[in-house]
């Protein structure tokens, strides 16, 4: 008893939670418009997203369409979620992409760009910001791990534009060993989240903050596996009595 009762069960991999045949065609008789239509839109390159994503993205990112902005997503694959983004945005959109993968360089058709280098590499994505200018959307879909998801924020963050939204997907991976993570394990991006939040509310309390989160966030919005931050100088609050 007290050697099974030691044993921890299995973390889940991503294979259990692959939809059956008939949950895709439900899901595709009932996608309708918007970024599921975009998702469903794939022709050349296929788009690896959990079904839940598509509705928060349309809820953050609708305003974006049809708009000359600039689209940072971290991660590459097989280059079809790229091409989802163009198909959503629409024509007037910058759409980059960066990956560590040289092979991903191939797997982009204009006017899509995608660059190579690590997601933790300060000098390359300062270069790339220096080169297509500060994006009002980043989109991590990188590596998945935590000291990556931190040392990407910590670099674009400050150059994303002020009402610009920050968005970390497959956070799930936190608690997986295979990707650095644990259950609570320090420097995982739900911790370094956990911290934002309490450095949001740093006007309030007395302890150092260490993200931007006091200052230049405005909220900070979790989901199941994906934190969508939004970046907004909101400085000291005021508090108002009627009179």
């Amino acid at each position: 008893m007290g050697i099974r009762a030691g044993l921890r069960k299995p973390v889940p991999s991503m294979k259990d939670f692959a939809l059956t045949g008939s949950e895709i065609q439900a899901f595709k008789d009932g996608a309708g418009g918007g970024v599921k239509a975009a998702f469903l839109g794939a022709q050349k390159r296929p788009a690896h997203k959990w079904t839940h994503y598509l509705d928060i993205y349309e809820r953050y990112l609708s305003n974006y369409r049809d708009k000359p902005i600039s689209f940072l997503e971290i991660g590459v694959m097989s280059g079809g979620s790229l091409d989802m983004w163009r198909r959503y945005f629409g024509e007037p959109a910058t759409i980059v992409g960066i990956d560590i993968d040289p092979t991903c360089a191939e797997r982009v058709d204009p006017p899509n760009i995608v660059r190579i280098g690590s997601q933790d590499d300060r000098r390359f994505l300062e270069g790339v910001i220096n080169e297509f200018g500060a994006p009002d959307v980043v989109l991590d879909d990188g590596s998945h791990i935590g000291r990556h998801q931190r040392a990407s924020f910590e670099i674009l963050f400050p150059h994303l534009k002020s009402g610009g939204l920050y968005i970390i997907e497959d956070v799930h991976t936190a608690y997986w060993p295979d990707w650095e993570g644990g259950y609570k394990r320090n420097g995982s991006i739900i911790e370094y989240t956990k911290q934002m939040i309490d450095d949001l509310h740093g006007w309030y309390h007395n302890r150092r903050t260490t993200t931007p989160a006091k200052d230049e966030i405005g909220a900070i919005h979790l989901y199941d596996s994906i934190i969508v931050i939004e970046k907004n100088g909101k400085g000291k609050p005021g508090f108002l009595a009627s009179i």
